[in-house]
Parts: structure tokens; sequence; C-alpha cells
């Protein structure tokens, strides 16, 4: 009889490691690259939501890849599908979407959907920040890390040239007119700083759309970089330090302008609202987020990275990618990604969970970036949006280094997009 118990317990364990072997075996595998744009230690909550989700998920093997800067995720991303090591899943920049259509690299949400509440989860994140992920019909990307512009800018500055700190400028006369004061003749604090390297062409889809025009169209294959309205934003950002001298003259670096923010070099900067809990967490001073000024209206284009699903991909692994986009996209998830980075929740539900309500009551400079969705548009993005966005940068940096005027700049950038997108008319 123990002998016959004994063969039964061996047999049962070996059925239940066999079971074992076969579920780790079964189990999907998903390689996903991420970008970090903005420093800070945005990997670390990264991978703490991928931890979670594979514990609440164990048929679900997830590899997440920090790859570098937006460029960086999109050129590593491609050289895995050309490796023959794909990944299945990546965040890259949400104005990437015409160059993966174009190179046939992804797969359309919709082609991956199949129940009644999948479908509508397509349809549950605020619409600005769909309008960089939407196409031809179809839904090619979810946002996950985005953002808005917003004015960043120092209380006790404010303070100190006699200035109302629960005032800050909401046109560009104010802006100018603030920014005189703010400035100091030695040139220890300047009065506002914008970007001008990285991502140029947001900083100025921001002013242009302020000005009351849009860079392109909602099909990706027109531009209008040469319109009077786009001429005369540049104007404004080159004289703001040459004519008003209220920023540096050239350019700003894009990587150092919140540490100089954080030292007093600058009493105001534009920048991504993805800086923001970095700005909470180390600002040695009273600060206040503001929506960006207006010329004709209030404007900014949204920014940052959707999660794109890549087509060499298996029924089984596309299943699961969408699994953990939904996952990590989720109310709840997207809440604290929020409240740990300053990026938006990318949805009205993110909003209206408790923790993320407590955390905006507390602190509502928390709510800026969405409040300010209202007044949004879509970043630039084209068929061809790489070299389209690079003649856009140039012309901006030649303008502000004066190599340039604003309206020989534009016109040849214009010029060079007119060129590149013929072929998608």
């Amino acid at each position: 009889m123990f002998k016959g118990i004994k063969w039964l317990f061996i047999g049962v364990m070996a059925t239940v490691l066999l079971m074992a072997t076969v579920t780790a075996g079964s189990a999907t595998e998903l390689t996903m690259y991420y970008p970090v744009a903005v420093g800070g230690p945005l990997t670390s909550v990264v991978d703490g939501i991928v931890d979670d989700f594979m514990k609440k998920n164990p048929d679900i093997t997830v590899k997440a890849i920090y790859a570098g800067n937006y460029n960086d995720a999109r050129i590593k991303a491609l050289a895995a599908l050309k490796s023959g090591q794909p990944a299945q899943l990546s965040v890259m920049f949400s104005i990437d979407i015409y160059e993966m259509i174009e190179q046939d690299a992804i797969v359309a949400f919709d082609d991956v959907v199949e129940t009644a509440e999948e479908k509508a989860w397509l349809d549950s994140f605020y619409p600005a920040l769909m309008e960089n992920g939407r196409t031809a019909g179809k839904t090619w990307g979810i946002p996950f890390q985005r953002s808005t512009i917003v004015m960043y800018y120092n209380k006790d500055a404010f303070r100190a040239a006699g200035l109302d700190p629960d005032k800050p400028p909401a046109t560009w006369d104010e802006l100018v007119a603030m920014g005189k004061k703010l400035t100091k003749p030695d040139g220890s604090q300047w009065g506002a700083m914008i970007p001008s390297t990285g991502y140029p062409y947001w900083m100025f889809g921001a002013l242009t759309m302020q000005n009351g025009q849009v860079l392109m169209n909602e099909n990706g294959d027109t531009t209008y970089f040469d319109h009077p309205s786009v001429v005369e934003a540049l104007q404004f950002w080159k004289d703001m330090g040459e004519k008003h001298r209220i920023m540096p003259k050239g350019t700003i670096e894009w990587g150092t302008l919140r540490q100089n923010f954080l030292e007093g070099k600058t009493a105001i900067m534009w920048h991504s609202t993805g800086n923001l809990t970095a700005v909470k967490e180390n600002a040695k001073f009273d600060f206040g987020v503001a929506m960006l000024p207006a010329s004709k209206r209030r404007g900014t284009p949204t920014g940052g990275g959707n999660f794109y699903i890549f087509k060499k991909t298996s029924s089984a692994e596309r299943k699961a990618a969408m699994r953990l986009i939904k996952f990590m996209t989720s109310p709840e998830n997207s809440a604290e990604w929020s409240m740990k980075t300053g990026y938006m929740g990318v949805s009205p539900a993110a909003y209206e969970t408790q923790k993320l309500k407590d955390y905006v009551k507390g602190f509502p400079y928390a709510a800026v970036a969405r409040d300010q969705l209202q007044y949004a548009t879509a970043e630039l993005s084209t068929y061809q949006t790489g070299r389209v966005r690079k003649g856009l940068d140039d012309a901006i940096q030649a303008t502000l280094t004066g190599s340039k005027t604003p309206e020989a700049a534009l016109k040849e950038a214009q010029a060079q997009a007119d060129r590149l997108l013929k072929q998608y008319r």
C-alpha cells in the first residue's frame, strides 16, 4: 500500500511539473521599446508598471527596453524589425504615425480589437490626443506618455519684480511686459526662455497656433510654413531675444532648460508637462504652472508618445500586446503615471480616479495640461515627417541665429516640404 501511495505521489508531482513546464513554455513573450524625453527616473516607473502587469498576467512575459529619446526608440525598433528579432510593440513619437504606415511596420488597432468593450476602449481617450493617432479612418496609436507645452514660472521672482505671483502672462504683450521686468541687467536672470533645440518645431507649433494658424493639414500631405501668420509667429520668437531682450539671443538648449529654471536663470520657461513632477520635487522656490499665453487665441500642440503594435507579430502576440497597452493606459495606471511623471492622464476616466482627484485637489497644477487640451492642436506630423520636420527646425534655428529672415527661412522650408509631399496628394 505504501508503495502504491508513493508511486501515486510521484505521478501527481510529475504531472504538476509537466503542466508547469508546458505553461511556462507557452507564455507569450513581448519585447517593448520605450523612450524618455525629459529625463528623471521614468525608467523605474515604467518597469514598475510592467512588473505589476506580469504578476497579474503570468501567461505573458514582457521585456521593457529603455531606448533613449524618441528618435532613438524609432531607430532601434525599426532596426530590430529588419534584423529578424523584432519587438512586438513600442512607445514612439505620436508623430511617427505616417512613417510607420508608409513602411508597413504597424498594424491598426481596429484590426486587433474583437469585442464591443475593446472597440469602445479605442474611443475612451481624449479626442485631442487621438488626432496624432488616427488617420484614414483607423486607429494606429494609443496615447501613453502624452503632454502639452505649459508655462512654468518662478513666483518668488515675480514678487521680487513687483509682479502679482498669481497672475502669469496671459497674452504675448503681457509676456513681453512682464519679461522685461523679470530680466536682470547683469544677465543673471532672464524673463523667459523657450527651448529651440531638440524639438524646436514643437515649441513653434504653440506660437503659430496662438497666432491662429496650424502647421499642416489633417491628411499629412500639406504644410503651411510660409503662411503670413506663421511668419509673424517666428518673427515674434526672434524679437523676444533681439528686440525685447527678455530671453537670450540665438538658440536655447532643450536638455538644460529645466536646470536653468531650477537654478533661477530664467523666471519663465516653456516646457513639456512631463517635467512637472521633477520641478515639483526639485524647485527650491515657490513656482506656478499656467497655460501658454495668447496672441489671437491660446494654443499648444499635444506631444509625446503613443503605443504602436508592429505588423511582424503573431495573432497571440498582438492580443498580448493589446492587453499590456490596455493595462498601462487604464485609468488607475494612467493616474499613477501622471502623478509620478507630470505627463497627462490620457483619458477622462483617469481624472475620475480617487487618487488623481485627491492629487489635483492638493496640487492643482497637475490639471493645467489637461485643461489646456481645449486649445490644443495635433503636433506637426506628415508623410516624410523626419525630413519635413528637419526643414522647419533648420528654418527656425537659421532665423534665431540671424542667418536668415523668418520669411526667407520659412519660404525655403515650405518649398522643400512641397517637393517631399507632392507625391502623397
